[in-house]
Formats: C-alpha cells, sequence, structure tokens
C-alpha cells in the first residue's frame, strides 16, 4: 500500500502526485450487503422453527441453504392468499442487531408485506420489530434484498408474518432470512 502526503494547499496548485489515497479491493454485492462486525446466527443450530405451511417443491430449508440472489431456491406458501408465519424459537435468548432477508416474485404483479415481531417472554407476548412491503411486478421490480439493523435483546422467539396479497394475489415466499447478533 502506498500512502502519499499532500501539504496543505498543494491541490489547488494541480500538484495531484503527492495525494493520499489508497485503491481499496473490490467487493461482491453480498459482501458489502453483509454486516462485517456482526455474527451469523446459525439459525438452523440454535433455534426450532416453526412454520404455518410450505410447498413440497420450496421447503423451509430453502429459505436457509445459503443461496441468495435472483432465481435462487426458496420457502413457498402452500396456499395462494394465504397469510403465513415463521418462528424462530431460539435455544437460548438471543440478542439481534441486524436482519437480512430477500424476496423474489417474477410471475404477477402483486405487494407482499413482511412483519417481523420478536419476543423476550419465551413467546407470551410479541412487539413489532419492522414492516416492510415489497411491490413486484414482472414487467419491473421482480427481486428486494432488505439489511435492516435492529436492537432486540434477550429475544427467545423472532416471528416473520408475510401477507403475501396486500394487493394482487399470490403466495407467500422468501429466498432467505439471516440474523445477525
Amino acid at each position: 500500500m502506498q500512502v502519499f502526503f499532500v501539504p496543505r494547499g498543494a491541490m489547488s496548485r494541480g500538484n495531484k502526485s503527492s495525494l493520499r489515497k489508497h485503491l481499496m479491493p473490490e467487493q461482491s454485492d453480498a459482501a458489502a450487503r453483509e454486516p462485517s462486525h456482526l455474527t451469523e446466527l446459525d439459525l438452523a443450530g440454535c433455534a426450532t422453527i416453526h412454520f404455518s405451511s410450505e410447498n413440497p417443491e420450496h421447503p423451509l430449508e430453502h429459505m436457509l441453504d445459503g443461496t441468495s440472489g435472483k432465481g435462487a431456491t426458496r420457502w413457498a406458501g402452500a396456499q395462494s392468499n394465504v397469510r403465513e408465519q415463521i418462528v424462530f424459537q431460539f435455544d437460548e435468548p438471543q440478542h439481534i442487531a441486524h436482519v437480512a432477508f430477500e424476496v423474489e416474485e417474477a410471475q404477477r404483479e402483486r405487494t407482499q408485506e413482511v412483519l417481523a415481531e420478536y419476543s423476550t417472554d419465551g413467546g407470551r407476548s410479541y412487539r413489532q420489530a419492522f414492516v416492510q412491503e415489497y411491490n413486484f411486478s414482472p414487467r419491473g421490480s421482480t427481486y428486494q434484498c432488505e439489511n435492516i439493523g435492529v436492537d432486540l435483546r434477550g429475544v427467545t422467539h423472532f416471528r416473520l408474518i408475510i401477507v403475501p396479497n396486500k394487493n394482487g394475489s399470490g403466495v407467500a415466499t422468501l429466498t432467505s432470512v439471516r440474523l445477525f447478533g
């Protein structure tokens, strides 16, 4: 790495050779989205996952298989126009500082809502963490990647409620869900 010192006023005289600069290495899109100072929770290893339904061709495992981006595997609900739930019941209370998830819909125009809630009392009561809506159109937007910073401490349960048809018709779907502490 080369570091250069620029004397005060040198840039105004056009002297570019003494500019302190360093070319940063390129990052992939996925690396740029991930919070590097946090640790990803191993959801399969630290939680029991409860869910309302799954399409046998798009099981829950697809949502946690590490694939991401357009065309990746995904979880999908079993029926159209049904509100679905996925609940992560943690073995030990967790600190959740960041939530990353992806949604793709290339077939139909619709608005899907994802509501995240958390419990600190063993699932007896829940508080809202965030709500996100996605407008999909086969001729326009077909893919969304969300990275949301939160500060949820002592979380025993983390629940996602997916409303697939706030506008239009469709099946609840999530490409991936990742939680970081």
